[in-house]
């Protein structure tokens, strides 16, 4: 079995670090200050996109210092990255254990997902990871292809978790079973609406499912 992880708002908790980084960014560039619950909406986009939707009224010469703006503040603030959600850490390394596949999709850049990874320590950790920045960003299904295509695996035996409607999209997009974490970026009124194979209020409860080989009562 491949498991697929989104890393922001699904593993990581970071939703509150990236608002206050985009809302920072904007006051740089004296634009309004967006609220949090729109913010997050956004989350889960590559960076350009992400902003794009956020403020469609700036330049592209703006659009460009925006984002520079937001990978400055970043940065600096995820100098000490986001704490994992609970239970995350003992969960992945039950799975691993247990012979599970372990990748990552992300909206995040390949340096951004190397430096946090680096951070904590699991360079080595997951067997793959694809990020928005080398191929096509969230909801277009193409990360989970060539992750499937690393592995040799069906979609049949692949799952997605993550918290955003953009992560629901690309696994219905990609054919593969997803998993919908509520506590992350999107409410859980956002994403029902895609019929997810299974949903958590905390991460462990993903640990009791059983398509899972793990024998562990959440």
């Amino acid at each position: 079995m491949l498991m697929i992880f989104d890393w922001d708002g699904t593993l990581s908790d970071s939703t509150g670090k990236i608002v206050g980084c985009v809302q920072a960014a904007a006051h740089a560039l004296a634009l309004p200050i967006l609220p949090a619950n729109e913010v997050q909406q956004i989350i889960g986009l590559s960076l350009g996109e992400a902003f794009r939707t956020l403020y469609p009224q700036v330049s592209d010469a703006d659009h460009k210092r925006l984002i520079n703006a937001y990978v400055e503040q970043f940065i600096e603030a995820d100098a000490e990255p986001s704490a994992f959600f609970e239970g995350v850490e003992e969960g992945l390394a039950r799975m691993k254990g247990a012979g599970l596949k372990l990748a990552v999709a992300t909206g995040k850049s390949r340096k951004g997902l190397n430096r946090v990874l680096k951070n904590l320590g699991l360079c080595d950790f997951f067997d793959a990871t694809r990020c928005a920045d080398e191929t096509a960003g969230k909801p277009d299904p193409m990360m989970l292809h060539e992750l499937l295509a690393v592995f040799g695996v069906s979609k049949a035996h692949a799952v997605m978790v993550g918290d955003t409607t953009f992560d629901m999209a690309m696994a219905q997009s990609a054919g593969v079973r997803k998993v919908a974490v509520t506590y992350g970026a999107h409410a859980p009124s956002q994403l029902a609406p895609f019929s997810p194979d299974l949903c958590v209020d905390r991460f462990s409860q993903l640990l009791a499912w059983p398509l899972l080989p793990l024998g562990v009562e959440a």
